[in-house]
């Protein structure tokens, strides 16, 4: 079995992968001040909680957008797995042609996401990532990585309304009934799923716009992300959703990469 590790901003994703599918699938606060030891007790609480046993992961392979977390994830990989752990990046092989200014500016979850749905689909792509900052990601049909889009994400939009105006409450992120709200909570939530909703209707119809412009057919939109279930069930801009996306690609650049 495999253990796919996938390292955000807010959540650390894993999934065990049993060569056919995802058996399992769990995660953890993302906290660069945990040692190696700490996330190797939580780990193995995790693997128990799941009937797994750590003795069965045969390799491990690791995304990260947060650098400050790699020693000690790195270390707890090696003490509770007894492997070494390929980690997504320079020297990596994906399959992917990054064709940006500066491709090592990419994240690797950004990669990782777009070998999965570029596999999956054999399209032009809109890949959106609706984590801690929401990513749109232009890929061709050929596979080549052509540039993508940064906004904030929803749960920021929400954390800063809270934070910043004195007498805003903290709510939970659902689709209000109506847009025009009767109190502070619904007019919060109008706002913000509303006005996202809008956000990403926006920025995928200039995308299909630029790439079909390049040649491209019209791209097909995945989502993938905390928030994508939200964002699908709202807006019919989106074709696909793909909960899963980062850990199946993960397997995949594992399997190019194991030897």
């Amino acid at each position: 079995m495999i253990l796919l590790i996938d390292v955000g901003n807010t959540n650390i994703v894993m999934g065990v992968h049993d060569g056919k599918k995802i058996i399992s699938d769990f995660r953890l606060s993302t906290n660069s001040m945990k040692t190696s030891d700490e996330i190797s007790i939580d780990v193995i609480s995790l693997f128990r909680l799941n009937n797994l046993e750590p003795s069965a992961i045969e390799g491990v392979i690791i995304s990260s957008v947060v650098p400050n977390v790699m020693y000690s994830l790195e270390n707890m990989v090696r003490k509770v797995f007894k492997v070494t752990p390929i980690v997504v990046g320079a020297g990596v092989k994906t399959g992917i042609n990054v064709k940006t200014d500066n491709p090592k500016e990419v994240g690797a979850d950004r990669i990782v996401n777009a070998v999965a749905a570029s596999a999956k689909y054999k399209k032009s792509l809109i890949i959106i990532d609706f984590g801690t900052a929401t990513t749109f990601c232009s890929v061709k049909k050929d596979g080549t990585y052509a540039g993508g889009i940064i906004s904030p994400g929803i749960k920021i939009s929400a954390d800063a309304l809270f934070e910043k105006a004195a007498k805003l409450p903290r709510i939970e992120l659902l689709k209000p009934e109506k847009v025009i709200g009767k109190n502070t909570v619904v007019s919060m939530q109008s706002g913000l799923v509303h006005g996202y909703i809008g956000l990403v209707e926006r920025l995928v119809k200039l995308m299909k716009i630029e790439m079909m412009e390049d040649g491209e057919e019209e791209p097909f939109v995945v989502a993938t992300g905390g928030f994508s279930r939200l964002m699908k069930q709202s807006t019919d801009c989106i074709d696909a959703l793909e909960p899963n996306l980062t850990l199946e690609g993960l397997k995949l650049i594992y399997d190019k990469n194991k030897k």
